[in-house]
């Protein structure tokens, strides 16, 4: 495991073996990280976010509490996640708004998807396992099991195999033969 000197890290984190933590990166309470995984230069994972084993999360990404990160999820540079679907800074009595005016709402990125530099995710989603989110994308729908997805909003123009080549269905994704070839 690596933690850079100038990274923050809440009590009640877990980090898992070989995990790398670059520069900057801040971890708020209770988070979870698996093994071996990548949080590069600027990173914010909020409290009680859990990110499983082997995820390589890019520079100056923002995973917001609610999210889920499966296994092998690749997240680009700059990308967002929300987690609440009507946010405001006061109440309607113009009070600032507390954690306990806030409503958090999950997301889920399944086993090896990837998320493109720039994307927001806005929360209540479920992005599929081997799914591809373009960049600067902005997704406000569920995204299917080897889906890709891009614009703004984003919207499905194909499918990808799990070693991220295009195909025109998902059955075709799933049966690749390059992805069988690398075993």
């Amino acid at each position: 495991m690596f933690i850079h000197p100038s990274a923050e890290i809440e009590p009640g984190v877990v980090i898992g073996k070989d995990t790398r933590v670059w520069h900057l990166v801040h971890i708020r309470r209770d988070a979870h990280i698996g093994e071996g995984c990548i949080l590069g230069r600027g990173v914010y994972i909020d409290a009680r976010v859990q990110i499983g084993n082997h995820v390589k999360i890019q520079n100056y990404v923002s995973v917001y509490e609610g999210v889920t990160l499966e296994d092998g999820v690749f997240v680009g540079p700059y990308a967002c996640f929300t987690n609440d679907l009507f946010p405001r800074a006061v109440n309607p009595d113009m009070t600032l708004k507390t954690a306990d005016d806030w409503h958090i709402t999950p997301t889920q990125v399944c086993q090896g998807a990837s998320i493109g530099a720039n994307a927001t995710i806005i929360c209540k989603v479920t992005i599929g396992r081997w799914a591809m989110v373009g960049a600067g994308s902005v997704v406000t729908h569920d995204v299917p099991d080897y889906g890709l997805v891009v614009g703004n909003p984003a919207r499905l123009i194909g499918y990808v195999c799990a070693c991220g080549h295009r195909h025109q269905n998902p059955q075709a994704a799933q049966n690749c033969e390059m992805c069988a070839a690398q075993g």
